[in-house]
């Protein structure tokens, strides 16, 4: 058997593993499920009426609606790669790493079946999250087939960068509190976007956080392919800062991993 062979089978493993961990202990991916249909919820029927009147839509709850989805679906995306971080936290103290380097397997096996089970886990969420949208009245009729396919595409890009970024975190975490709290910047910072208000609409000194961003392009990349707005330079920012994450999560993931313990 090739070593590609071995490496495909010994990282089908392990992505094994981690669903089953996933499957066996669902409190974890619930949690962050919740809070983005939470907040989508909170948004839309509490704040819809005004907040649509303060961006310049009239107090009309569907017009926020289609406004504010963009920017759920990429948080929730954010919230379920703390999970990741947390789960490789947990493997490096308890224990298991140790034993997997004892072991004639793929080195890298470890860190790709994390990285392809919370990718498959993000997407999940996605597509749970967007039928709560539809179930409360979010339409994209305007959208072609080809610009839906480069919106999911943009999901599974942006959901790659921030696993392979949540790796590191978890690497780098002690325990898996720490791993919890290094990963928090990935639910935080959707909220500092334009997930919610456009960023003209914000204060003037922070504005350029809100704009230099990773999630504000690809909120606006998403909101051009699903509702026709202007993109702009948005598409290939995005792409720029997908790509960027996960080439530096790649390599601080991995050399980080394939350094001997103490």
């Amino acid at each position: 058997m090739s070593s590609l062979s071995l490496a495909v089978r010994d990282a089908s493993t392990m992505l094994r593993r981690n669903l089953l961990h996933a499957r066996r202990y669902p409190s974890m991916t619930l949690n962050l499920l919740l809070t983005p249909i939470m907040l989508l919820l909170l948004f839309v029927y509490v704040f819809g009426d005004v907040m649509s009147a303060g961006i310049g839509g009239g107090a009309d709850r569907s017009a926020y609606l289609a406004y504010v989805v963009p920017g759920i679906l990429l948080m929730t995306i954010g919230g379920t790669v703390v999970g990741t971080a947390v789960s490789v936290s947990n493997d490096m103290t308890e224990g298991i790493i140790a034993r997997f380097r004892t072991m004639a397997i793929h080195r890298g096996s470890v860190l790709i079946g994390h990285v392809v089970g919370s990718v498959l886990q993000s997407i999940l969420s996605v597509v749970l999250v967007g039928a709560v949208a539809v179930a409360v009245g979010f339409r994209s009729t305007d959208a072609t087939v080809l610009e839906w396919l480069a919106a999911f595409g943009l999901l599974v890009l942006f959901a790659v960068a921030l696993t392979w970024i949540a790796v590191g975190m978890g690497l780098i975490s002690p325990n898996a509190e720490a791993a919890s709290n290094n990963a928090l910047p990935m639910i935080l910072l959707p909220l500092l976007s334009s997930a919610f208000v456009p960023v003209d609409a914000m204060p003037g000194w922070f504005q350029p956080i809100a704009e230099y961003q990773p999630f504000t392009p690809a909120i606006e990349t998403l909101r051009g392919l699903l509702l026709g707005s202007e993109i702009g330079d948005n598409g290939w920012i995005a792409i720029v800062w997908c790509l960027g994450l996960t080439v530096l999560g790649y390599f601080w993931a991995t050399s980080k991993f394939n350094r001997d313990p103490n």
